[in-house]
């Protein structure tokens, strides 16, 4: 692999003109089996570059615990790409928005109330640095300049529609070079002067982000750096989806002709997505505009690689105009991926999450109901449980923050339901009396549907806050931390008795698979809300009545030849006890991106 450089508006590898054709594709949405085959198809499609973020949240899930193996061995996905004649474009934030949860920032940062986030606040940078010595110190054997593949390192992550601290900015890039970073620096912000002036370093290369009309967005970057190369560091072919939305999708001959525009300008480019992959777990980040709208599971993103990692027609397309201006032709050697269509799997034993809170939870005793974070939980979901003593009169509960949806059980029974995007008007408040020598329980179930991952509202912290009846703050609560992961192997198991499930209840069954396993898609159509673990691998959420995903992939690697456990979490209600695998996935009513 070459160094990458540049001198007035042109790029120069080893010397030579050189044009960035990048395509974006996170490890950590692929399972790393895959890898290679997504790699291939992006080269067979005529690009020379990869490019990804890296995710803070993952890499160091709990403070000073790191994790680089699996599906986040970021060397073996640089290794491979090297192997495939690909360099790569590395982003490590340490913010990525990627509508990823957060940003890709642990949450365990937000239980210091003190400590500014993205900005010179020393403690930030000093977090930002521990983890950068770790990932830094793994990637630096791979920079072009020590006869690697990594050719250009992003500083922040299009800082200028956050802020404007440009000793932050420094900072950030003042520890690449303290681990030896030696490389292309470059930022990459909206096409506007308020973000690139905000965003940028004079001493670094600029790029701009946009979706739609190259010509005239670069025109703005070229104006405000005219002696840079012109690059767009994001071009979007999609767009992601919402809950309560539609599935975003573009068609494939305006994806080319737009992307023509790049070749015709002479401009580098990295295509977001190539392959956007699957929020698996509880990665999915959220919006704040005028309310709160969580992502979905799937981040197909309409890209020229679907969400299973089949080439569409925009990958067609795309190659075609890349032949035409540069006469690049590659055989299509990768073949796509089976795709099985497993069937109704019964599920046939269940175990109510009530019933179970002592074998997967603790009991924390506190005043007042606590954020997630405040009790070292990062993911899933959190319950709250108290009693009220009479007399009381009838009279409103009120939630003062609600992150993200809370369930309300009065004496065990299900009574209300209140939402961060649809808080309770006084009229719709659950209401309720507790008699003279009467008590009664109340249990108030909060999950988490994913932290806010661009804008200013990312200081996300998830569960409940400010619990009052009759204007009266209600104190003296029992929590326990669901985060649904490995602890869930402690659940107790019964016959599924065939009564509709009315309650948080957790529900198991069983996929045989007699051959080599292949791709599925699994659907739950009779259930209304929660989460699905195969092999005790949490593939995402489900939200039938909000829509637009219908189904969920399920990647091979994932599966097993013989016996594979279904685990579904049903928070709300069920009165079907099986599930289906198709061959061909439903991600809901489409509308066009104009993006």
């Amino acid at each position: 692999m070459g160094i990458l450089t540049y001198k007035g508006d042109s790029f120069y590898m080893d010397g030579e003109k050189y044009t960035v054709m990048s395509g974006a594709m996170h490890y950590f949405r692929i399972p790393n089996e895959y890898w290679y085959d997504r790699l291939l198809k992006l080269r067979e499609c005529g690009f020379n570059t990869v490019e990804t973020y890296t995710a803070w949240n993952l890499h160091e899930p709990e403070e000073g615990i790191f994790n680089f193996e699996g599906d986040l061995d970021i060397v073996r996905y640089i290794k491979t790409a090297n192997d495939l004649g690909l360099n790569v474009i590395l982003r490590p934030g340490p913010y990525i928005c990627a509508e990823w949860d957060l940003g890709g920032l642990p949450p365990w940062l937000l239980k210091c109330e003190k400590m500014d986030l993205r900005c010179y606040n020393e403690l930030f940078i000093s977090k930002v640095e521990r983890y950068y010595e770790q990932l830094l110190t793994r990637v630096r054997p791979y920079l072009a300049s020590k006869g690697g593949n990594i050719i250009m390192l992003q500083v922040e992550n299009e800082y200028g529609s956050y802020g404007d601290d440009k000793e932050y900015l420094r900072a950030v890039a003042a520890i690449y070079e303290k681990y030896g970073m030696d490389c292309m620096y470059f930022t990459s912000d909206g096409p506007c002067n308020s973000m690139l002036t905000g965003g940028t370093l004079d001493e670094y290369l600029a790029v701009a982000n946009f979706g739609s009309k190259p010509e005239e967005r670069l025109a703005v970057l070229k104006a405000y750096r005219p002696d840079q190369p012109l690059m767009c560091g994001e071009y979007w072919c999609g767009w992601f989806d919402h809950w309560f939305e539609r599935h975003h999708v573009r068609d494939a001959k305006e994806i080319a002709d737009d992307f023509e525009g790049f070749f015709r300008l002479g401009a580098s480019f990295n295509f977001y997505m190539f392959h956007g992959g699957t929020n698996f777990g509880f990665m999915n980040g959220a919006n704040f505009s005028s309310k709160y709208t969580p992502t979905v599971t799937s981040y197909d993103y309409c890209a020229p690689l679907n969400e299973a990692g089949d080439r569409t027609p925009t990958y067609y397309a795309v190659r075609d105009v890349i032949k035409k201006y540069t006469g690049i032709e590659t055989k299509l050697t990768a073949t796509e991926t089976k795709k099985a269509p497993y069937g109704k799997v019964a599920l046939t034993e269940m175990a109510d999450l009530f019933d179970n809170l002592d074998n997967i939870s603790r009991c924390v005793r506190t005043p007042a109901p606590k954020f997630m974070e405040d009790l070292d939980q990062s993911y899933g979901y959190i319950l709250y449980r108290t009693m009220l003593n009479g007399p009381r009169d009838l009279h409103g509960l009120t939630i003062e923050k609600i992150r993200d949806r809370a369930q309300i059980f009065h004496d065990g029974e299900l009574k209300a339901v209140y939402t961060r995007w649809a808080p309770p008007s006084k009229e719709e408040l659950f209401s309720f009396e507790v008699k003279q020598g009467e008590n009664v329980s109340l249990d108030i179930l909060a999950e988490n549907m994913g932290r806010v991952n661009y804008g200013a509202h990312i200081r996300d912290q998830k569960g409940i806050n400010g619990v009052r009846f009759d204007g009266q703050y209600h104190f003296g609560w029992d929590t326990y931390c669901l985060p649904m992961g490995d602890e869930l192997d402690m659940l107790e198991f019964r016959k599924v008795d065939g009564i509709a499930v009315k309650k948080p209840t957790f529900l198991r069954g069983t996929l045989r698979i007699d051959d080599e396993p292949a791709d599925t898609f699994i659907r739950l159509d009779g259930f209304k809300k929660g989460f699905v673990k195969i092999n005790g691998f949490n593939i995402g959420r489900y939200f039938n009545d909000a829509g637009p995903q219908k189904t969920l992939f399920v990647p091979a690697p994932k599966l097993k030849k013989g016996e594979n456990e279904i685990l579904v979490f049903e928070s709300d209600f069920t009165d079907t006890f099986c599930v289906e695998f198709f061959a061909e996935p439903d991600l809901g009513d489409t509308i066009v991106s104009n993006k």
